[in-house]
């Protein structure tokens, strides 16, 4: 059954409208009439809805709460350095539907691609459909914040708001000794909030590194192989959801 966000809080009427790109969604790809029925999610819980009206905008009715429980236990929040081409798209979708609470795209020393003002927001708009996309699909009760491109200064501003972060740093993989991930997850059950940090294609720098670990961030290895940019979130998060799930 299909599932859409609204925004707001649910009415005393339980009447609610889904507009724009949903509602076309729902009248001509769908094909939906009176009486159909979808998933409408609100304030973090999702209701059967009975479809009433099918005009300019798909007018419902709220019939029952749904009970699941289908997000991540701990908030999760990816900060990727900027990759090339379109892998964070890839990162944002995947890691939505892994639990990701939100993703913050940020300036890495070693990036090579640079977004300035304008396109970096339309970048942000695109993940976040991409993000609601898969949000839905994953029926998911929570869409990620799809945060605007920090410079590694306001990362390490954000950081300080997270009960502990954790930077995979690929140095840590080859160095014997090195802080194996399944043993950071083991320590983080008093946590509720995450930050996890992976650079872009050429890595974390030796000054980031240094930033990093003055703001108590943990470095970890991901296994004994070097993963890709866009491989390593997908690692973390599957390897949380086995731990914390």
């Amino acid at each position: 059954m299909q599932r859409y966000f609204i925004d707001g809080k649910v009415p005393d009427n339980r009447k609610v409208a889904i507009t724009g790109d949903d509602a076309k969604h729902i009248a001509k790809v769908m094909r939906q009439g009176a009486g159909d029925e979808v998933i409408v999610v609100m304030e973090g819980k999702s209701f059967l809805a009975t479809i009433e009206s099918v005009d300019f905008d798909i007018e419902l009715q709220l019939t029952e709460e749904r009970q699941a429980d289908v997000e991540l236990p701990k908030n999760v929040a990816i900060a990727c350095g900027l990759p090339k081409g379109d892998k964070l798209e890839l990162v944002v979708q995947k890691a939505t539907e892994l639990g990701m609470h939100a993703m913050i795209p940020f300036e890495a020393e070693r990036s090579i691609v640079k977004w300035d003002a304008g396109k970096g927001e339309k970048k942000r708009i695109r993940l976040q459909k991409i993000a609601k996309e898969a949000a839905e699909q994953s029926h998911r009760v929570k869409i990620p914040e799809i945060h605007k491109i920090h410079t590694f200064k306001q990362l390490l501003e954000t950081a300080k708001s997270f009960d502990a972060i954790i930077v995979a740093y690929e140095e840590e993989a080859r160095a014997e000794g090195g802080k194996r991930f399944a043993e950071i997850l083991k320590s983080m059950y008093d946590k509720d909030s995450m930050i996890l940090i992976f650079g872009p294609e050429g890595g974390i720098s030796v000054s980031e590194v240094e930033q990093l670990k003055e703001a108590g961030a943990l470095f970890t290895a991901l296994g004994p192989r070097i993963l890709r940019t866009e491989t390593a979130p997908l690692y973390a998060l599957s390897a949380m959801s086995y731990e914390f799930e």
